[in-house]
């Protein structure tokens, strides 16, 4: 019982690890409500409600099918990869000693293989963009900052009540 008392730890840390990796492999952008800007920005996001205020050229339309296209497949295979590691994870947990090491490998592989996707697809975006007018161009970046400002106001909030919170629970 000592034994499995000093080995629990470890274990446990990296089943954590190995399932962390699984969490965040929603998708190449990250799952719903990572669309912001840093790592997981996700331009299909910002971009997907303005369609109809951009007006796109007949050219800007083909690029802006294909990229939806690229992306949907990017999420399906995104979620894909997620699975096998989630697959992995499970049929290690039957094992009377899982073998943490090889799903953190699965793992690895996999957040790689959805960071390539997630980087082709932004940059099809970015091409996309440089095709904007300075108009259409003007229309995204009055979007973004919007939901950069809506953004910092939920930080905000948030830290509020978590600073709130702490003080009632110090009382």
């Amino acid at each position: 019982m000592k034994n499995v008392n000093l080995k629990w730890p470890g274990v446990m840390a990296a089943a954590l690890l190995a399932m962390g990796a699984h969490t965040a492999l929603a998708g190449p952008g990250g799952g719903p409500g990572h669309g912001g800007p840093g790592p997981g920005f996700a331009l299909e996001s910002v971009l997907a409600p303005l369609k109809a205020q951009l007006n796109l050229t007949p050219a800007q339309l083909t690029t802006w099918d294909a990229t939806v296209v690229a992306a949907t497949s990017a999420r399906g295979t995104g979620r894909a990869n997620a699975e096998k590691v989630h697959e992995a994870l499970t049929a290690e947990l039957a094992r009377a000693e899982p073998d943490f090491a090889a799903v953190a490998t699965i793992a690895d592989t996999a957040q790689a293989a959805n960071q390539t996707l997630r980087r082709q697809v932004r940059d099809q975006w970015l091409a996309l963009y440089a095709t904007f007018t300075p108009a259409q161009k003007a229309v995204v970046r009055d979007a973004v900052k919007a939901r950069v400002e809506r953004m910092q106001s939920m930080r905000e909030k948030f830290r509020d009540r978590m600073q709130s919170r702490g003080t009632a629970s110090g009382s």
